[in-house]
């Protein structure tokens, strides 16, 4: 008797999708968070392997197939065994193993990058997404023509391949292979006039799929998405999967570090000093009021950090990391106060170090001037220059002295 006791935590049947699957899971996992549900601890559990579980594709075969005693015997916690035993035991049904026989080969997976916001990984989105595949013919099912029509390539004796010789010196040949010209490869020609109207003996037609792809909070960048045997249809084959990466797009405001986010804020010195008020316009539409003390100095480059205001954590989107805020503090321009303004302000901060002047002849003031790059560079190409200037000058007295 098949066990379809997972699906029955999630309230799904055994042919759900997996939007159905997620939408369920996301409502249970709602109503019995430990957080606003202290006393669900343990069906909060349940809830969450029976997610873990059904939202994986491999995993879920094997339990369709061998029920939870099968996931628990294939490793801890549902994992699976190692791969030698993996591919013994499990190569018939996903076309994997090592050297097992008759297994159905497997087409490949079609790699589809889709780019998001960090808003839509903050908040989650669903999103529909067209692609383009192939199917097997459906009047011919995937024969490519009359039942019967079909025969063995007569050059290449249904390998697909022709070897081919050729002479790249006296008595030395080099064997090569190459795609059948007769059969494209396909091992089996078909006639003309036996050929399938529909697909014209490709056994395979082009249609367009539409996919919808749940973004879910806490997702990351090159995080996968899978659509298990979406993809191209072949005969004989099992279809690969369609694999959605996200590809997050720069935020203008928002660096995104794990679990946590970053911004940058620029102060006054005054601010700094004196305390200050400003908002933020989070992801999801809040306006999050910061506010700072006068008196608790902000320094230039500082962090500070709010709890509990980063990226919602993925599969777990009530727990979240934090809000971190790098400080620039910008300093006011020159002459911006008068001397006397200056003297108040100085009795405000705390004192000067202690000078004291040092005596003798040795003793030389100098002026400070605007730094920059580019004036130190053309500087010491100056001084290089006058240097070489006096050594072309020089009068012939200045010469090397031979003993």
């Amino acid at each position: 008797m098949a066990d379809n006791k997972l699906y029955e935590v999630l309230g799904v049947t055994r042919s759900a999708s997996d939007s159905e699957i997620k939408r369920s899971y996301h409502k249970l996992a709602k109503e019995f968070h430990p957080d606003k549900n202290p006393a669900a601890g343990d069906k909060f559990k349940e809830i969450s392997y029976a997610y873990e579980v059904l939202s994986d594709t491999k995993k879920r075969q094997v339990y369709d197939k061998y029920g939870l005693k099968g996931l628990q015997e294939g490793g801890q916690g549902g994992g699976f065994p190692p791969d030698d035993l993996f591919g013994q035991f499990f190569g018939d049904i996903f076309g994997m193993g090592g050297g097992s026989r008759g297994r159905v080969p497997r087409s490949d997976d079609t790699m589809h990058p889709l780019k998001v916001t960090l808003e839509d990984m903050y908040m989650g989105k669903t999103t529909k997404l067209q692609l383009s595949k192939n199917v097997i013919c459906g009047p011919c099912k995937g024969i490519g023509g009359k039942p019967g029509s079909v025969v063995t390539c007569k050059d290449c004796h249904g390998r697909g391949l022709k070897v081919s010789y050729q002479q790249i010196a006296p008595h030395m040949t080099r064997q090569f292979q190459s795609r059948c010209p007769t059969c494209h490869g396909q091992g089996e020609t078909i006639n003309d006039k036996d050929k399938c109207p529909k697909c014209k003996g490709k056994k395979v037609l082009n249609e367009t799929k539409i996919l919808e792809v749940h973004v879910e909070k806490g997702m990351r960048d090159n995080q996968k998405i899978y659509f298990r045997g979406e993809g191209d249809q072949q005969p004989d084959t099992q279809p690969g999967d369609v694999i959605i990466v996200l590809q997050q797009k720069p935020h203008d405001i928002f660096q995104r570090t794990g679990d946590d986010l970053l911004i940058r804020h620029k102060i006054t010195l005054t601010e700094a000093l004196c305390g200050f008020e400003f908002i933020i316009k989070h992801l999801d539409g809040r306006d999050l009021l910061v506010r700072h003390a006068p008196g608790e100095v902000i320094k230039p480059g500082d962090l500070k950090g709010i709890q509990g205001e980063g990226m919602p954590l993925y599969k777990n989107p009530f727990e979240k990391g934090n809000l971190y805020i790098k400080f620039d503090v910008a300093f006011p321009d020159n002459n911006f106060a008068t001397e006397e303004q200056l003297k108040q302000i100085e009795t405000a901060l705390p004192p000067r170090p202690a000078f004291v002047m040092p005596t003798g002849e040795d003793v030389e003031e100098v002026n400070l001037m605007e730094y920059t790059a580019s004036e130190r560079g053309s500087r010491r190409e100056e001084a290089y220059a006058s240097d070489e200037d006096e050594h072309m000058h020089a009068g012939p007295g200045v010469q090397c002295a031979h003993q």
